[in-house]
């Protein structure tokens, strides 16, 4: 007989007042062989929804399968385990076509504007290709889309003809937007999209992604290690660590009260603009690095590093549930009522 799961069971946060679930992901896992017999825990297990109009935000330490569970979702890479419904569609269980016509209702914005921008075609050939693959408009329809596109992402529209070498950073983050709008989609994965752009270009863009989802009625899916970030354009944040989901909260609620040791560190690294208020404050300190994803810690896997943790005992030998702390409020913590007190 095989050995029961120790997975958590699934727990979502409370919806959102007169929000309906747009994506709802249940147990999904992502594994990767590693050779000899050796398995990378990319997505361990997660449960989640994401709430229709809202911005999803998710934060964690690299290596933690951020960008794993982003691109899971959009099928760009396939599910070990689990299933992942978008208005009420399974696409785990779709192949071929059937799949590829779900993609229209799911876009991507990518990390790095610029390797994920084909160098040798134009910007209104990179924009009007996932016009041409499904059919949606072709010749004079196709180009009067495109410079719309690009002016609604803040381009000139007779920008058409460049190529992306011609462009700055921020202008190519504009650029993949504009590729992500074509097909009028539910649901935008946005990977780390301002990570590689300056200060000042990132608070461009997020402007206008706020201004788009106002317009478009977007939902998001933000992923970022920047949390101050995260905190701006988020409606809720769910955090991750090696492979599983940590909390899920209102965003003002995660900041000012994290119910999980690793939230709570990961928040005392933001950076305040006040010398003096920076240097009077205390961080919280992780001992050791981020265990192997290959071969995870038994019971909490933040036990290892965790100020609070029982070591041996409950941390150590048990997984603890996802579940909730306060409305709307889940963590994964044996001890979360003594989070308060980490860095004190």
């Amino acid at each position: 007989m095989a050995a029961p799961s120790t997975r958590a069971p699934r727990a979502v946060a409370e919806p959102p007042p007169d929000r309906e679930p747009l994506v709802h992901v249940e147990g999904l896992v992502k594994h990767f062989p590693a050779g000899g017999g050796a398995t990378v825990k990319a997505v361990d297990g997660v449960s989640f929804d994401i709430y229709a109009g809202e911005t999803l935000g998710l934060v964690g330490e690299s290596g933690c399968g951020k960008s794993t569970l982003g691109r899971v979702i959009t099928q760009l890479l396939p599910a070990t385990e689990g299933h992942i419904y978008i208005e009420g569609v399974d696409l785990v269980a779709l192949r071929g076509e059937k799949l590829r016509q779900q993609r229209k209702r799911m876009q991507m914005i990518f990390q790095d504007p610029f390797a994920s921008l084909d160098p040798r075609m134009t910007v209104g050939d990179i924009i009007a290709e996932p016009l041409v693959n499904f059919g949606v408009a072709r010749g004079s329809d196709k180009d009067k889309r495109v410079q719309e596109l690009l002016r609604v992402v803040g381009l000139n529209p007779y920008f058409n003809n460049r190529y992306p070498h011609e462009f700055s950073g921020g202008q190519r983050q504009r650029i993949g937007i504009a590729r992500a709008l074509a097909l009028n989609p539910r649901l935008i994965i946005c990977d780390e999209p301002v990570s590689a752009l300056d200060v000042s270009i990132q608070a461009q863009i997020i402007n206008l992604l706020e201004d788009l989802q106002r317009e478009f009625e977007l939902t998001y899916l933000f992923i970022a290690h920047d949390l101050s970030v995260v905190k701006h354009i988020s409606d809720r944040v769910m955090v991750m660590y090696l492979g599983k989901i940590a909390e899920v909260a209102p965003s003002a609620e995660i900041y000012d009260a994290p119910k999980h040791p690793y939230t709570k560190a990961l928040l005392s690294a933001i950076p305040i603009p006040d010398p003096r208020t920076e240097s009077l404050r205390r961080l919280v300190e992780l001992k050791g690095e981020i265990p192997s994803p290959v071969n995870p810690p038994s019971g909490c896997h933040f036990h290892p590093r965790c100020p609070i943790a029982r070591v041996p005992g409950v941390c150590s030998e048990t997984e603890p549930p996802l579940e909730a702390k306060s409305p709307g409020h889940l963590a994964a913590c044996h001890f979360s009522d003594e989070v308060s007190r980490v860095g004190e």
